[in-house]
């Protein structure tokens, strides 16, 4: 048994606008919207695909309080190319953001709704991945991260030292999916959050028991009403352990 990320949960206040930004943002389309609740993927992607991870947005009436450890890496071809989508995104309700982050290469900016996220300089790494060159999760621990996640998906672990680890699906393709040392701890639920999905034939309730064995947890709340597992990752990160397709 195994699992793959097939897309990342965000909550909003206002769904349908943030689906809005992020598909003008990455050039998708909007797959289905319903009350409460937008996706996004690319245009003509048959999901679940590794190509690409998808955005499933989820309305909440609570605000964001605190830095998201969840965000994304946006990948650039150019140093011109950088600076336009910087442009475009402002255009599109963006703004430059403050995350302590000093003189680096890439810019750090915030969605409509304050939600962190990066646009890269060019590297070589991500010339193929897609508009989205990694999902990164902040953490205290990378090594122990990327044993937990390269246990629990069938994904190829490229990199990992005491401060970063990436994998990446072992189809090669799509954006990667990173792990990076932060000073900072979890201390509010994840407005943002990794879904992942097993695949078709397998059992849910089988791989959710696998999943424990590995050391993820049980967040503690009520889940008698959803379809999907919820669980939480060495770290505390929730996840949602979807059904198989």
């Amino acid at each position: 048994m195994a699992t793959r990320l097939v897309q990342i949960n965000m909550k909003a206040q206002d769904d349908s606008a943030l689906g809005r930004f992020w598909a003008e943002a990455l050039g998708w389309g909007v797959d289905s919207e319903g009350p409460g609740i937008t996706n996004l993927e690319p245009v003509c992607f048959a999901y679940p695909n590794p190509a690409a991870v998808c955005i499933d947005i989820v309305a909440r009436p609570e605000p964001k309080t605190v830095k998201n450890r969840v965000h994304l890496d946006l990948a650039t071809t150019s140093t011109a190319h950088q600076q336009e989508l910087v442009a475009r995104l402002e255009d599109l309700g963006a703004t430059l953001a403050d995350v302590g982050q000093g003189d680096v290469p890439w810019t750090v900016m915030a969605d409509p709704e304050g939600n962190e996220f990066c646009v890269l300089e060019p590297r070589p790494i991500y010339r193929d991945t897609g508009p989205i060159a990694a999902v990164v999760v902040d953490c205290t621990d990378p090594r122990k991260m990327a044993q937990f996640w390269g246990e629990a998906m069938d994904w190829t672990l490229h990199k990992v030292t005491h401060d970063h680890a990436a994998m990446r699906s072992a189809k090669g393709v799509g954006p990667y999916l990173e792990f990076l040392r932060t000073p900072d701890t979890k201390s509010v639920w994840n407005r943002v959050h990794l879904d992942i999905c097993p695949y078709p034939g397998d059992d849910l309730e089988a791989e959710a028991a696998r999943l424990r064995s590995l050391g993820a947890t049980d967040p503690g709340i009520d889940q008698s009403a959803i379809s999907w597992t919820i669980l939480a990752d060495p770290e505390g990160n929730e996840f949602c352990l979807l059904t198989p397709r």
